[in-house]
C-alpha cells in the first residue's frame, strides 16, 4: 500500500490523486458508467489496484441507482435442487457482473416475508424466489411494493401475473408412473414432504405448484392405465424422518408395490427402508424419483430418475430478472422446460407376494 495512506481506509480521493485524475472522474472509471477515455480508465484501475481500494457500494448505488446485486430465496438450502438452481443463477449473475445473496425460507411463509424483508433492505436490484405458497403471495407484494422486478422459479403463483420459469413437472410424473404400470403395478405410492392437514383427497387444491403438477400427473398415469383406486398420495411425510412413513406404505393395508419419490431426498428415505426391511429394489418394491442425485447412479442397482434442469432452471430465471432490471419491455413470461428421463434398474414387475391374492 502508498506510503502516504498508511494503515487508513483507502478513499476514491485517494485514487483520485495518485491517478491523477479528478474524484469524479476516478468514480466514473470505477464505476464503468459515463465518458472515460479508456487510458484514463486503465490508469485508474492500475491506481487503484495497487492502493488496494475496494469501493464503497452504498456510494456507488447512490451515483448509480444500482446495486449489483440480486436477491435469492430458496425454499430448503438442503435439497439439491435448490443447490443446483443457485449455481446457475450464480453463474449468470457473475457473467453479468452482479453479485448473488442467497436466503432460505425453509418453505414457511412467514420465514419467506423475512427473507424478502431483509434482500429489499439490502436495496438488491431484483428477486429470484422459489414462493413457500403457491396459494398465497402475500410475501410477494413487498416486492411489488418496492418496484423491484422479480422472478419466480420452481414454482408459481396462479393470482400473480409475473415472469416464472419452471419443469414439466405434470409430464414428468406421468412419465415415471406409466414405467411402473406398464410394468403391472396397480398400487402405487407417491410421496412428498408438503404439508397438507388433513391429509390428501383427489381434487385437494395444494400449496405448491410443483407437487400439485406432479400429483396430477401421477393420478392421470394412474387413470389411464385402470388403476386410480390403487393410487396412494401420501403427503407431510418429515422430512427428517422419511423412513418411519415409507414402513409404513411398504407393509400397511395399503399393500403398495411402488413408490414415486417426489424428490432424491425422499427417494433416499424409501431406499433405507427397502433396506432396512430387508427388501430388495426391483425384485420386492420398485421405486423412481425425481432429481438425478449423485448417489441415485452410485447404487446397485441404479435409481431410475426423472431429471431436472436445476442449473438451466437458475440460469434461464437470472437471465429474465437481468433483462427486467435492464429495462426489457416484454410482458411476464413462463418459461417450461423438460425434463429428463434416465432409466436405471430400479423397476421390475410386481412380487408376487406383495400382490392380492
Amino acid at each position: 500500500m502508498d506510503r502516504a495512506v498508511g494503515r487508513r481506509e483507502v478513499t476514491l480521493r485517494d485514487v483520485a490523486v495518485a491517478a491523477q485524475v479528478s474524484k469524479a472522474t476516478a468514480a466514473r472509471a470505477l464505476g464503468d458508467y459515463g465518458a472515460v477515455r479508456a487510458e484514463v480508465r486503465e490508469r485508474v484501475c492500475r491506481a487503484a489496484a495497487k492502493l488496494g481500494y475496494r469501493p464503497n457500494a452504498v456510494a456507488r448505488m447512490m451515483s448509480t441507482g444500482r446495486s449489483n446485486t440480486i436477491g435469492m430465496v430458496v425454499g430448503d438450502i438442503q435439497n439439491p435442487f435448490f443447490a443446483q438452481a443457485t449455481r446457475g443463477a450464480s453463474d449468470a449473475a457473475d457473467a453479468a457482473g452482479y453479485e448473488l445473496i442467497l436466503s432460505n425460507s425453509d418453505e414457511a411463509p412467514a420465514l419467506e416475508a423475512k427473507a424478502i424483508g431483509v434482500q429489499l433492505d439490502k436495496r438488491v436490484d431484483g428477486l429470484l424466489i422459489a414462493p413457500a405458497s403457491s396459494r398465497n403471495g402475500d410475501a410477494l407484494s413487498a416486492v411489488v411494493a418496492a418496484g423491484r422486478p422479480f422472478v419466480l422459479f420452481d414454482r408459481t403463483v396462479p393470482q400473480l401475473d409475473v415472469d416464472a420459469v419452471i419443469a414439466d413437472n405434470r409430464r414428468g410424473a406421468r412419465v415415471l408412473t406409466r414405467l411402473l404400470t406398464d410394468a403391472g403395478h396397480r398400487r402405487i405410492a407417491f410421496l412428498s414432504t408438503l404439508e397438507h392437514p388433513g391429509g390428501y383427497r383427489r381434487g385437494d387444491v395444494l400449496s405448491l405448484s410443483s407437487v400439485a403438477d406432479r400429483v396430477a400427473g401421477f393420478e392421470q398415469a394412474m387413470r389411464d392405465a385402470g388403476a386410480e383406486r390403487g393410487a396412494v398420495v401420501r403427503l407431510g411425510a418429515p422430512r427428517e424422518d422419511i423412513e418411519p412413513v415409507a414402513v409404513e406404505l411398504l407393509t400397511g393395508g395399503a399393500g403398495v408395490t411402488a413408490v414415486v419419490a417426489s424428490d432424491s431426498l425422499i427417494a433416499l428415505g424409501v431406499y433405507r427402508a427397502c433396506r432396512d426391511l430387508e427388501l430388495r429394489i426391483p425384485d420386492d418394491v420398485s421405486l423412481v424419483a425425481f432429481d438425478d442425485a449423485y448417489w441415485t447412479g452410485l447404487v446397485e442397482p441404479g435409481i431410475t430418475v426423472m431429471a431436472q434442469p436445476m442449473h438451466a432452471i437458475g440460469a434461464e430465471a437470472a437471465g429474465i430478472l437481468l433483462r427486467r432490471i435492464g429495462g426489457a419491455p416484454d410482458g411476464p413470461q413462463v418459461r417450461v422446460l423438460e425434463q429428463e428421463l434416465i432409466a436405471r434398474g430400479s423397476v421390475a414387475a410386481p412380487a408376487a407376494r406383495l400382490e392380492p391374492s
